[in-house]
């Protein structure tokens, strides 16, 4: 499972988020990206050949409301959140949309490709935008580990659980979710928008 890591520098839509100053709005800084590939299924897990995309540094200092301003940026790239809650402890995916997870409170250890897959750290401030298919649940937390999700618009997500007697079908629908018209951290620059758009 390969990680790429590298920097840029955005505004975050810094436009978008001007009409809401007691949220506070982004000022060019940089933001580490990386990409962790989980193109092997696992049990009844798909997984995806599109990589997970991994923000850091996305919330800014000074944030009023750090949930309040991931769903504005999200709302503002064409991502509407839909939930704020931690992750699931027990393996899921999401076979018919992708999904992007914003951490607004705590940190906790993530458990993304399967039950062998591999264990990352996210923090508040960290957004992972999730290929379908990918499974991941929720190793340890603390107990203020809190989450905005957020899909693509009009999608409803559905809820896999790892079973292998229903990889083939649940493989087929994942290869069918289109790619996003925009990337919820970074809308219509940089990201997925190339990382993605490229495979």
């Amino acid at each position: 499972m390969p990680v790429d890591r590298r920097r840029f520098v955005t505004l975050l839509g810094v436009i978008a988020l001007m009409p809401l100053p007691r949220i506070g709005f982004a000022t060019p800084r940089e933001v580490a990206m990386e990409t962790l590939l989980i193109d092997e299924p696992s049990g009844g897990v798909p997984n995806n050949r599109l990589p997970v995309m991994i923000y850091h540094r996305v919330i800014p200092p000074n944030v009023a409301d750090n949930a309040d301003y991931l769903e504005h940026l999200f709302r503002s790239n064409g991502w509407p959140p839909q939930w704020r809650y931690p992750v699931y402890t027990f393996t899921h995916f999401h076979s018919n949309t992708h999904e992007a997870l914003g951490v607004f409170a705590g940190s906790a250890t993530l458990q993304l490709g399967g039950e062998k897959g591999k264990l990352i750290e996210v923090k508040t401030g960290d957004v992972l935008l999730l290929p379908a298919g990918i499974g991941h649940k929720q190793i340890s937390a603390d107990e203020d580990f809190m989450l905005v999700g957020a899909y693509p618009p009009q999608v409803k997500a559905d809820l896999c659980h790892d079973e292998p007697s229903q990889l083939a079908a649940r493989t087929k629908a994942v290869s069918a979710v289109p790619l996003p018209d925009t990337d919820p951290v970074t809308g219509h620059s940089e990201g997925s928008m190339i990382t993605w758009h490229t495979k």
